[in-house]
């Protein structure tokens, strides 16, 4: 049997002590573990690492992991764009965002009904959604490596990626 890596131990246990007896401590590790990690997701190794170095039972660790939205569980690519699903989100075109996003990208097959989480095989960028950002008056919202666009368009957002295409290959 393989021998499992986890998160290299010099990386987690400050990690664990910075958050040692604070409140949420689980969720302060876990964010900072997925931040250290290449392609900012939590792996079936770094979740046992957590829950060995805490003392919290892996089933403990991988709920919390798995209840917030924040965390991943498969790699994400060098450029995030997280399209709002909401209810005014939709109503003003979000499905449209996401489905140019998909074409955009080159992922010619996906459909609605489909797991609203792709990662391009190119590791360049990785797409998925949101229940809500709880921005709805500036419907449709879409985040882009962590920035916020209000009243999102498509061509607004094909300019992006091709922005985002364009440093990439400088």
């Amino acid at each position: 049997m393989a021998e499992s890596r986890g998160v290299d131990k010099k990386i987690l246990q400050p990690i664990v002590e910075r958050h040692r007896g604070r409140p949420g401590a689980l969720l302060g590790i876990l964010e900072e573990v997925q931040a250290a990690e290449p392609h900012r997701y939590l792996s079936d190794d770094a979740l046992r690492s957590v829950a060995e170095a805490t003392g919290t039972p892996l089933s403990s660790v991988y709920s919390t992991a798995t209840f917030y939205s924040y965390f991943n569980l498969k790699p994400q690519g060098d450029h995030v764009i997280v399209v709002c699903r909401g209810t005014a989100c939709h109503t003003r075109g979000s499905l449209g965002l996401l489905m140019e996003a998909a074409a955009l990208l080159g992922i010619e097959d996906f459909h609605e009904g489909d797991d609203a989480a792709f990662t391009t095989p190119d590791a360049k960028f990785t797409v998925r959604t949101v229940a809500c950002f709880g921005q709805c008056a500036l419907a449709p919202v879409v985040a882009i490596d962590g920035r916020i666009f209000s009243r999102m368009t498509s061509n607004a957002l094909a300019g992006a990626i091709s922005k985002l295409r364009k440093a990439g290959a400088k």
